[in-house]
């Protein structure tokens, strides 16, 4: 790219910045929580919102649709290619979660402030700022990028994305593309770009065991009658060996991005207490990015205030089954019920209910869209980009993969990073990484220009 070009785009996206920081500011405000039925009409207008700001200099054409049975409203808004020119797809999400303790909060969760170089605020990182990344690098442009561009904003992300494979089929003619970006992860820490390259899948099972007809006396029965939740306990128990490794058999390991995860940093930003150990073994990329994690979620039993001396009949947990890249979600859950049911103590009836599952997910990151992608956020960040991988799941992924197989796909981060707190207290934003991350996208749109025949495409479970 040419210096001129690229210092016309600083300039441009400097300009825009305060107008776009103040938007992201007015969507932070809106309390869009998907998965709160009360909230219903905060997500209607979170998704108004989103359109009049593309309106406003960012896209030529911008419609809410809402046409999809039980999905929320999703906005499309649209720049035609010029002849030749390739097309991209840009996506963010404006729902959130629910913000839990106001008190807890350092400020109101909803009413944004800054301090020491973050945004802080619920959506701040995850994902409105996605949404402002798009619209300062379209405005830089004055709403006519040099490439076609589509933004899709949908409002159910933090709910797993139910509707989108439904709403992508239905107006898949409309939203085809070259490249995908999808700008709704983290950088490997600030001021380091990022590529989220991997992400492992999810499956999911609620197991209950029985062992009495009902509650018996401890006294009377106990040392020879076998309560439930002990029988629970050691059924969950059997989910690792000694080591920590998932016991699960016939799960897959897959090999992660090469970047370096030292454990010190990661029992940091996990919060490990002194002394408590890791489970499993090899570097932590292995263990988090490429390996399966099992992980109790919840336990239904007797409360401790209201325990009686009893044997309990029945008790249940739901387990959760992170999925490695590479492996099958549906089959990797149908490994884990049959390993419950397998390993049930003392004879016990062990009942499984499979519950959901979202695919793991791999790219492949050759081909000129990565190479162009590569050379623009080098450009803004200063500094080479960094193939990361992804513990969680992000559903969504897969559900773009598959209505549009032949393009790229680029996992992004608008300026989150390990700091971010994203779902928790004091979720924030990395404000020069959120500057940086809107130039670098206004220069992929420019490097893109240059076409991007042969630009490869996703993975799924293999």
């Amino acid at each position: 790219m040419r210096d001129s070009v690229n210092d016309d785009l600083r300039r441009a996206v400097r300009e825009v910045l305060p107008g776009v920081r103040a938007d992201l500011d007015a969507l932070i405000r809106i309390p869009s929580v998907s998965a709160d039925p009360a909230a219903a009409g905060d997500v209607r207008r979170c998704a108004e919102l989103t359109a009049r700001l593309f309106l406003a200099g960012a896209a030529r054409e911008v419609e809410i649709l809402d046409d999809v049975p039980g999905g929320r409203p999703v906005v499309v808004a649209t720049c035609p290619a010029p002849p030749g020119r390739p097309t991209v797809l840009l996506y963010a999400h404006y729902d959130v979660q629910p913000a839990g303790d106001p008190a807890a909060w350092s400020g109101g969760p909803f009413e944004p402030w800054e301090s020491g170089g973050r945004l802080y605020g619920r959506g701040s990182a995850d994902d409105k700022a996605g949404i402002a990344v798009h619209l300062a690098a379209l405005r830089a442009y004055g709403g006519r990028p040099p490439v076609g561009v589509v933004v899709i904003v949908e409002g159910e992300e933090e709910i797993g994305s139910p509707t989108l494979g439904a709403f992508l089929d239905r107006h898949r003619a409309r939203l085809a593309a070259d490249v995908i970006v999808l700008a709704d992860s983290e950088n490997f820490e600030a001021g380091v770009p990022s590529f989220t390259t991997t992400l492992r899948g999810l499956a999911n099972c609620v197991v209950e065991v029985r062992t009495l007809a009902e509650n018996a006396h401890s006294g009377t029965y106990g040392g020879a009658a076998p309560d439930a939740l002990t029988a629970l306990c050691r059924l969950l128990a059997t989910l690792h060996d000694e080591h920590g490794h998932v016991a699960v058999d016939g799960l897959v390991t897959g090999r992660p991005p090469q970047a370096d995860y030292p454990a010190e940093r990661f029992r940091a930003e996990a919060g490990v207490l002194d002394g408590v150990g890791l489970l499993g073994s090899g570097g932590v990329a292995e263990r988090v990015w490429a390996g399966p994690a099992a992980t109790v979620l919840a336990i239904d039993a007797p409360a401790v205030p209201e325990a009686a001396n009893a044997l309990t009949a029945s008790a249940r947990a739901k387990v959760s089954l992170r999925v490695a890249p590479g492996d099958d979600a549906v089959r990797a859950r149908a490994a884990l019920a049959g390993h419950l049911r397998a390993h049930a103590p003392w004879g016990a009836r062990v009942e499984v209910t499979e519950a959901e599952v979202a695919q793991p997910y791999a790219v492949d990151t050759r081909g000129p869209a990565f190479e162009a992608a590569r050379r623009a956020y080098r450009r803004a960040f200063g500094g080479d980009v960094v193939d990361v991988g992804g513990g969680g799941a992000i559903p969504f992924v897969a559900e773009f993969a598959a209505a549009c197989p032949d393009a790229a796909i680029l996992i992004t981060s608008p300026g989150g990073d390990p700091a971010a707190r994203a779902h928790g207290v004091d979720e924030n934003l990395h404000l020069a990484d959120f500057e940086q991350a809107c130039l670098a996208e206004a220069l992929l749109l420019a490097e893109l220009a240059n076409g991007v025949e042969g630009a490869g495409g996703a993975d799924g479970a293999e």
